[in-house]
């Protein structure tokens, strides 16, 4: 008799719970969901080019396929940074360029490789790495105290020092 009941008792409680209705979840938290953009290794600064995930294999990609490397040292919360990565995730022949002749890897932590600082550690800032491991430190920006800095307005003179860097792959190596 009692395994009887106790057996009526599961039947009931299994019966109950598969019956009962999910919660139905709230529409402020299906926006969140929908909102929400998985993060890639491009952080918003192209996210159809390939990036490397580290300075070791951005290297080592660079030394195997003969390809310059650029890194772009950045920060999430800087104002610069973001209008610099809006510009370059714009910038139509930039992305051509440098999906087709360019190691990618952007940083967004500071890296305790002495030659990505040569002037300093600010950001954001590009330098130019080719293949031998060497950092192009004559390939710079404009301005004479932040030379590897970038602003929105120097995407041309950014052009121009990709095309310089895969010329000089080219001639030097």
């Amino acid at each position: 008799m009692i395994k009887g009941l106790v057996s009526a008792i599961l039947v009931l409680v299994v019966v109950a719970t598969t019956m009962a209705k999910p919660e139905k979840s709230t529409e402020k938290h299906a926006v969140k969901k929908e909102k929400r953009i998985p993060q890639t290794l491009s952080r918003g600064w192209g996210d159809q080019l390939i990036w490397a995930q580290t300075y070791e294999e951005a290297l080592f990609l660079a030394r195997s396929q003969n390809k310059p490397l650029i890194v772009i040292l950045h920060l999430d919360e800087c104002p610069h940074s973001q209008a610099l990565k809006k510009a370059f995730a714009e910038d139509k022949e930039i992305q051509k360029i440098a999906d087709d002749d360019f190691i990618l890897l952007n940083l967004v932590y500071e890296t305790t490789d002495k030659h990505l600082s040569p002037d300093g550690q600010y950001v954001p800032r590009i330098i130019f790495v080719d293949p031998s491991m060497t950092v192009r430190a004559d390939i710079t920006g404009r301005y004479s105290n932040r030379m590897y800095a970038y602003e929105p307005n120097d995407m041309k003179l950014l052009l121009n020092n990709m095309l310089r860097a895969k010329k000089l792959l080219k001639t030097e190596l």
